[in-house]
């Protein structure tokens, strides 16, 4: 069986920094994975491009379309195209591969729309068993009411996908009062309430009280800081998706 981590998060969360990051660690680690290329993201990995079968500049100049637009019918191409294409390329990786998939930024692909979903379940089909890795900007944390969107944004991505799921709070490498988002890693239900009843108007407060009973109900209240200065907590990050995708199997991954 092989592995992949489907990074998925909002346009500027760090996911290309993650992804190069994440090959260069596992580089000096002697850790064996590939990272499909999109675009200008990573240089030296040994994956495919996704411009082999389209290109998005060539899509908006062609068709007139802008960037939203051009990237949708280039992610319905892919999807017209998983059978033949997609199954070629994955035909090249064994069985115990590590693959990792930066994807687009817009939140619509994760979020109700199913190219992403359709994607994953071939992954399966192929023996992958698949892991989403959320990002979110730590920046973005400077309020509880950005930190619930936030909440409901990956909850919307992991009930979308259906699969083992990790959140990263990323970039806290450029926090400069790491207090300001220290209280949003792995806060108390009550503590989310209170804050959010204290910024919203009074007549959102049944409004809140829910919100906050759906993401402690589905664990999503817990986030994973990384600094791109520590290559601990690359390994920790690596060992947490780890135990996702053995967590149902008893098994343990090579490399």
């Amino acid at each position: 069986m092989g592995y992949a981590q489907l990074v998925i998060g909002p346009a500027g969360s760090g996911k290309s920094t993650y992804c190069s990051s994440l090959y260069r660690h596992c580089e000096t680690m002697q850790r064996s994975i590939h990272i499909p290329t999109r675009d200008y993201l990573i240089t030296n990995s040994s994956g495919w491009e996704i411009r082999e079968l389209i290109n998005l500049d060539d899509v908006m100049e062609e068709l007139g379309l802008g960037p939203n637009g051009g990237l949708m019918y280039c992610m319905e191409h892919l999807e017209d195209n998983l059978d033949d294409w997609l199954t070629e390329e994955l035909d090249n990786y064994l069985d115990d591969d590590y693959l990792v998939f930066d994807c687009p930024g817009q939140i619509e692909l994760f979020s109700h729309v199913p190219v992403l979903r359709k994607f994953v379940e071939h992954l399966k089909h192929k023996n992958f068993n698949v892991c989403g890795v959320y990002l979110l900007d730590s920046q973005f944390m400077t309020d509880v009411t950005k930190f619930n969107s936030g909440c409901m944004a990956s909850l919307s991505a992991m009930i979308q996908l259906e699969l083992p799921h990790v959140n990263i709070l990323s970039k806290m490498d450029l926090v400069t009062n790491k207090r300001d988002v220290e209280d949003f890693l792995n806060p108390e239900p009550q503590f989310l309430l209170s804050e959010l009843d204290q910024r919203m108007a009074p007549q959102f407060a049944k409004l809140n009280k829910s919100l906050i009973e759906l993401v402690d109900g589905f664990s999503m209240v817990s986030f994973l800081p990384l600094d791109l200065r520590k290559e601990s907590r690359y390994s920790l990050s690596l060992s947490l998706i780890d135990r996702e995708y053995t967590a149902d199997e008893g098994e343990e991954l090579k490399g």
